[in-house]
């Protein structure tokens, strides 16, 4: 068992997270059930898959003795958030290196991490396709100080390690298990830890998301467990990432009304979107469970 991070501030954590039966009739019709894992109500700030992928690595940097983190992301990136957080919880100094041009006033996403000690640095999306090029990191490193490297979205092996303890949260029968993806990270983590007969589904929030079936893939090959208990939706983007459309906008407050949730639009919103749509298509027989990860 790997160490625990250990908080310099105080982190009340939610764990496990709640599981709750959603109710819905469009659900019944088709003779599916399904229960929303509520990995967003963790903690305020670190949510969901954010924190189950920066768990290890945050043990990892303070058992490296790193005094800061550095990571990359789009400027409405949740893992850049999050980032942030941890260091304002753990005592570490944190870098956001952002894909694009700054626009100020920041937004929500970027003031939250400015606001939380992250230092900024803006990439032309040129120069940001280079991210893990050794010559750029050691620019970085220049100018920031060494620091413990988080790959952008946070997936890395000690990510799918955090990701791979939530199905064993699940303490009810389920035979397909759904989230958000990005990266790739938390799909390929869960679908690690999945007994036989369950699959995982994974629903791209990236417009052209199907090369993260590849990420998937290279990602499990590190971990050093290869699992085929797992595919990818791409037809659910809503335009692409951070994008949404008119339709995204009406599922999002019909399912408010509903059910009284608000749900996160740039990933979790479109993930459900993606599932109702599966489920009325008849994809899933009568009689099946879903857990849908809630992430944030």
């Amino acid at each position: 068992m790997r160490a625990e991070p250990v908080p310099v501030l105080e982190l009340r954590l939610r764990l496990p997270s709640p599981l709750q039966e959603l109710e819905d009739e469009r659900l019944t019709q088709r003779g599916v059930q399904l229960l929303l894992k509520r990995d967003d109500l963790i903690h305020p700030e670190l949510t969901g898959n954010k924190w189950r992928k920066l768990k290890y690595n945050l043990a990892a940097a303070q058992a490296r003795g790193a005094s800061a983190l550095l990571t990359f992301g789009g400027a409405y990136s949740n893992h850049i958030r999050a980032t942030a957080a941890a260091g304002f919880y753990f005592g570490l100094d944190t870098v956001g290196v952002v894909r694009g041009e700054e626009h100020l006033p920041l937004n929500p996403t970027l003031a939250y991490a400015v606001e939380h000690g992250m230092r900024l640095k803006y990439l032309d999306r040129g120069t940001y396709r280079h991210k893990t090029d050794p010559m750029l990191l050691g620019r970085l490193r220049e100018e920031f100080g060494d620091f413990y490297l988080l790959p952008e979205g946070g997936s890395n092996s000690l990510a799918l390690e955090g990701c791979a303890e939530l199905p064993a949260e699940i303490t009810v029968p389920f035979d397909v298990i759904c989230c958000a993806c990005g990266t790739g990270g938390t799909l390929a983590g869960i679908a690690t830890a999945l007994r036989p007969g369950q699959h995982a589904i994974g629903i791209s929030a990236l417009k052209g998301g199907g090369f993260i079936a590849d990420d998937v893939r290279t990602l499990q090959a590190a971990y050093g467990r290869q699992t085929d208990n797992w595919s990818i939706e791409t037809d659910f983007h809503f335009g692409g990432f951070a994008r949404r459309t008119p339709e995204l906008d009406a599922f999002i407050d019909d399912f408010r009304a509903r059910h009284g949730l608000l749900l996160e639009w740039i990933y979790v919103a479109k993930m459900l979107a993606g599932l109702f749509t599966l489920v009325e298509r008849g994809t899933f027989a009568s009689g099946t469970v879903i857990v849908a990860v809630i992430t944030g």
